[in-house]
């Protein structure tokens, strides 16, 4: 197979930091110039005046076993407390009309409540307008995690200045409801230093908590409701480097009473299970550093597991207790395992580097209770980097690297290609199915609108929702779609 040219592989580097988002974006969300068909204030969320507190130390874990680094929220290993501000009734938002309330919306975590970029209850207009109606706009800081929604509350994980900062806002109004920040040093790799020192991993949202891994692999849970700290993990003194060499991006999921996040940096780290409530170590698996992947959760041979891309392997390991079930090799040439795998009936879809997409099947043996790996089909048409597919049916949908971004839609059952765009459509795309209507939002803030159904590629729409680089995953919240710029958290309606 024809491999990506070094100089092609070079600037997709340069493009790298999942979750990778210098301006404001636009009052309205205009349509794209040549869109071939019809149905095509900001200000500082941080400028609150009411005071701050000092966050204290979760009192259930002031029983649990110390690891090595570990910094709870009093300050332990240097770390400082953050700051946490409870705003004025005004702050950060301007708000353009009153959106509905948006309580029974979900998006607790990266790619959604099931990590596959599946979105229900969009009420698909019949006909797509001519602009996206901007509510509100707020400025919430630098990075490209991608915001999570939760009980009428909006997170948001960002830098300002020299700080991370967790934002909670409410989801109907965008006003800050409170902020917790935190000093975090960091000195991007110049290979990524585009992309700026924001935080590229997606936060999670468990039980009335907030669980945010840094980009420079410090882990912290967080109180939903009051933006209290409740523990705080840094691990420099267990691992060489706490972060990968661009830069931590992996998004952390939550099985039943673990935290799983693999952490550590490029020489050393571990896919680790934490206690939820405490952040005590449950179970960690070790064998190899982590990359820029997020895991997702299966059952597959009767037994739950958690799938993900380390640096160099793809691997299943026990959901409960860490053991490795099988792997794969999936060395790349920079250690840039980014995409998440996806789920179809008993396989799982991923791409391997020069190797284009395939799918395969973990099959555990009933004499040995081992597991063996199937290669059922592979596909040298696709290559995947940045992107995460989504499905609808039998068809995958994917942002292929070929031709600097090519779009495609293949048989999830076959592997054979069904169609694809022509090249240069971006360095990345996030998409998201809302029941049968794709959304293609690329990282130049092009919004694409595409029936699945289609034959062919052929938007419905498309929409300039930005004027600075949209890394980050939308989320749709009944029929307004958020959109992360660089700086920026922006609500845009598809009401008429």
């Amino acid at each position: 197979m024809k491999k990506l040219p070094d100089a092609t592989r070079l600037f997709l580097i340069l493009a790298l930091v999942l979750h990778l988002a210098a301006c404001a974006a636009p009052a309205t969300s205009q349509p794209r110039t040549g869109d071939a068909t019809q149905n095509a204030a900001s200000t500082d969320a941080a400028a609150s005046t009411s005071t701050s507190a000092s966050a204290t130390a979760n009192p259930s874990s002031s029983s649990a076993p110390t690891q090595p680094g570990e910094a709870t929220a009093n300050g332990v290993s240097g770390s400082t407390a953050p700051n946490i501000i409870q705003p004025n009734a005004d702050a950060g938002t301007t708000t353009a009309t009153t959106a509905a309330p948006s309580s029974l919306a979900s998006w607790p975590q990266w790619r959604g409540p099931n990590r596959d970029g599946n979105v229900s209850g969009f009420p698909a207009p019949q006909v797509w307008p001519k602009a996206l109606k901007e509510e509100w706009k707020v400025t919430v800081g630098v990075g490209h995690a991608s915001p999570v929604v939760s009980d009428g509350k909006i997170y948001v994980f960002a830098r300002q200045g020299e700080e991370e900062t967790l934002v909670c806002l409410d989801a109907a109004t965008g006003k800050q409801l409170w902020r917790s920040a935190q000093p975090v040093a960091y000195e991007m790799n110049p290979a990524a230093r585009g992309h700026g020192k924001g935080p590229k991993s997606t936060p999670v949202v468990s039980n009335n908590r907030v669980y945010t891994l840094g980009i420079a692999g410090l882990l912290s849970a967080h109180d939903a409701r009051t933006g209290k700290l409740l523990w705080r993990k840094d691990f420099s003194k267990q691992y060489p480097t706490t972060s990968p060499l661009y830069g931590t991006a992996m998004s952390p999921v939550v099985e039943k009473n673990l935290l799983i996040a693999h952490v550590g940096g490029h020489e050393r780290g571990a896919l680790t299970a934490f206690d939820a409530e405490t952040g005590a170590v449950r179970w960690a698996y070790d064998a190899d550093p982590p990359a820029y992947s997020s895991p997702i959760l299966v059952t597959l041979g009767g037994e739950r597991q958690v799938v993900t891309f380390t640096q160099k392997e793809f691997v299943g390991v026990s959901a409960a207790n860490g053991k490795l079930l099988w792997k794969l090799p999936a060395k790349t040439h920079y250690d840039t395992n980014c995409a998440t795998a996806v789920t179809y009936k008993d396989m799982l879809v991923i791409s391997l580097e020069d190797q284009g997409m395939l799918a395969i099947r973990p099959v555990r043996q009933s004499a040995t209770g081992a597991f063996t790996v199937q290669e059922v089909w592979r596909n040298a048409d696709n290559v995947l980097y940045m992107n995460s597919p989504v499905l609808q049916g039998n068809l995958l949908f994917g942002m292929s690297a070929r031709k600097k971004g090519q779009f495609f839609c293949l048989d999830a059952d076959t592997g054979k290609t069904i169609w694809q765009s022509e090249g240069r459509m971006g360095e990345n795309a996030s998409i998201l199915n809302l029941s049968g209507t794709l959304l293609f939002l690329t990282n130049d803030a092009n919004l694409i609108v595409l029936p699945a159904s289609a034959k062919q590629y052929a938007p419905l729409a498309q929409y300039t929702v930005a004027n600075s680089p949209t890394w980050a995953h939308p989320v749709v919240l009944g029929d307004r779609i958020l959109v992360k710029d660089e700086t920026t958290l922006a609500s845009l309606s598809v009401r008429q």
